[in-house]
């Protein structure tokens, strides 16, 4: 890293109407000839849940050992250096004791390690999601504790399934036992949160601001050029990068919006979503890139698919409802259809891992200090099996933990272990959590 003399705060915040744009880390925000030089590497958890499980022989890995690459890991081919897929983890918490109700159970057991008490009423109850252990650790530090996002919308009420309420079918981020975090599918919500709003929800205030204020970076320009002046040259190419993100992402949700207004058929689309799932996973996923890069927040829960989602895929060649789907009655020309489904789940999350890594952080890049959990909580979906459930660590270098690995743990080893383990790697360790037994000791494997 080069130390420059020039000091700027680590939270410089640059403000305009309605508007607050925080700066990524610079050469400059460390200070220069002391004590305290090099920055203080930062570590970033994010949880994404893809639901109703895989297609188990594709997915299933043949041995303990070296990472065995397959059609639904291929995505990922340029990172199997940095993951772990973990075996024999079992969502105990999720199976039935009578209340029926698999798939909200499953979604709420997964980061929990709790089963969902069955009431469709206010006194719902699970527990602490582990995303939120994470995010009261961090939280002094920044501005958001965590960020919560989604692909479907999260306004389901009253009784989702078998009398549980829609509560567990619309998050996996649990504040306390009582408290579900609510989850955001709208990319302007999302960048409205990152960088400030008009101030109220009324649609024709916010239309007016946008007009008067068509850009955060029009609003913040003059502070802009005040903060580039006398910086190097590597944190001037670093700045330019980071404004020209802001502004791609401006504009992507822009154009979403701008495609809502057309007259379409009736269909279950939020104003400003992008048309396809592909740009609107990615679109959220760069959103998620920038609080991390500004270090508004270091820790995020994203919903890739929900339980019961009834969502198709056509571009990708997978007409199916997702939930009929994944009821394939081992037929095998279903199970490929599902694998299909779930390498294109998959490719999504090696778009963010590699926008991580090509984002510079201090001396290293983002990547170096995230660790990102995948998976699901049922295995095979057509049994909705809560055991075996499909686990994906991957693993900045900077965590410890050796990658390029399968890992197959004894029967019935609670997933819960996985996230106590995980917790005292982040430094924020707990005695127990969930139904956990015990730590993986297995896990960082150096």
């Amino acid at each position: 890293m080069i130390i420059t003399k020039r000091h700027l705060d680590r939270r410089t915040i640059l403000r305009g109407t309605g508007a607050a744009l925080a700066l990524p880390l610079l050469d400059a925000m460390v200070p220069a000839f002391g004590p305290a030089s090099a920055a203080t590497p930062v570590r970033r958890f994010g949880a994404m849940y893809v639901a109703m499980g895989m297609s188990m022989p594709t997915w299933m890995q043949p041995r303990d050992g070296e990472l065995a690459m397959n059609s639904i890991l291929a995505p990922m081919e340029k990172f199997r250096d940095r993951m772990v897929v973990a075996s024999g983890l079992d969502s105990e918490p999720a199976v039935s004791v009578g209340d029926n109700g698999n798939h909200p159970r499953a979604q709420a057991a997964w980061l929990t390690g709790a089963h969902a008490k069955k009431t469709d009423g206010p006194d719902i109850r699970l527990g602490v999601s582990l995303d939120q252990i994470f995010a009261r650790q961090f939280e002094k530090e920044t501005q958001l504790g965590s960020l919560e996002l989604a692909m479907e919308a999260t306004d389901l009420v009253g009784n989702c399934a078998y009398g549980f309420s829609c509560a567990y079918n619309n998050t996996i981020a649990w504040r306390s036992a009582t408290t579900p975090l609510p989850m955001e599918n709208n990319p302007r919500n999302v960048f409205e949160r990152l960088f400030g709003a008009a101030g109220t929800t009324d649609p024709k205030v916010r239309v007016r601001q946008l007009k008067l204020d068509s850009s955060i970076l029009d609003s913040v320009n003059q502070q802009v050029s005040g903060v580039r002046k006398g910086l190097g040259q590597r944190d001037v190419a670093k700045l330019a990068e980071y404004l020209d993100a802001v502004r791609d992402v401006e504009r992507r949700i822009q154009k979403a919006e701008d495609q809502a207004t057309r007259e379409m058929p009736v269909i279950a689309q939020p104003t400003g979503i992008p048309a396809t799932f592909e740009e609107h996973a990615r679109l959220m996923f760069d959103l998620q890139l920038l609080a991390f890069q500004t270090d508004l927040t270091r820790v995020f829960t994203f919903v890739l698919a929900r339980e019961s989602s009834t969502r198709s895929y056509p571009e990708v060649g997978v007409p199916d409802s997702h939930h009929p789907l994944s009821h394939h009655q081992n037929n095998a020309e279903k199970l490929g259809r599902l694998a299909k489904l779930n390498a294109f789940h998959v490719k999504q999350l090696a778009y963010f891992v590699e926008r991580l890594q090509a984002t510079k952080d201090g001396d290293g890049t983002l990547l170096d200090g995230t660790m990102l959990l995948y998976g699901s909580g049922m295995s095979d979906s057509n049994m909705h099996l809560p055991r075996n459930v499909p686990t994906l660590l991957v693993s900045g270098k900077n965590l410890g933990i050796k990658g390029n690995r399968s890992l197959m743990f004894k029967d019935g080893t609670p997933l819960a272990n996985l996230q106590l383990t995980l917790a005292e790697r982040f430094g924020a360790p707990v005695e127990k959590f969930g139904d956990s037994s015990g730590q993986l000791t297995t896990l960082a494997g150096v």
